[in-house]
């Protein structure tokens, strides 16, 4: 929320990016999805693409109704094979430092705005499962408060 007490407008298309597409950009594409539906288009890239989705990202998603477990990880140079144009896109948040740093390198050329969100990165850390989900859990609901901070609550009607 800015200083106006106001939301910022809803860009018509947003890309979340971390290191790998396997744990923070996914459930920041999810929840975005919860939250506004279809008001945007939403994707996801990492600066790498050597993993597969996460399962502690899948279970604490599952948890507040977010469906990732059919993500399928993808960088940023496979995105642009697949005919995605980075220009396209109207906002991109970057989620870690290296995804931030390859979207501005990525962007010089464009007018596309970057903003950094600094989310924890909740892998190999923790000693126990239940440890392990808590982390998870807490990178999530920052990334939920911060989409609610930026964006207003959720829409009311999921497929407006």
């Amino acid at each position: 929320m800015g200083d106006t007490g106001t939301y910022a407008r809803l860009p018509q298309s947003v890309l979340f990016c971390c290191d790998h597409n396997s744990v923070r950009s996914p459930m920041a594409e999810g929840i975005m999805k919860k939250l506004y539906g279809k008001r945007c288009y939403v994707q996801s890239v990492g600066v790498k693409n050597d993993m597969e989705i996460d399962g502690f990202a899948i279970t604490v998603c599952a948890e507040i109704g977010v469906e990732v477990s059919r993500h399928r990880s993808r960088s940023f140079d496979e995105m642009e094979q697949w005919g995605d144009d980075l220009s396209s896109f109207d906002l991109v948040l970057a989620l870690s430092p290296a995804s931030q740093r390859r979207a501005l390198d990525l962007t010089q050329f464009f007018h596309l705005d970057v903003e950094y969100w600094p989310i924890i990165d909740p892998t190999g850390m923790g000693d126990s499962r239940e440890a392990r989900l808590a982390l998870y859990r807490q990178a999530r609901d920052q990334i939920h408060d911060r989409l609610v901070a930026r964006f207003g609550p959720a829409t009311d009607d999921p497929s407006a």
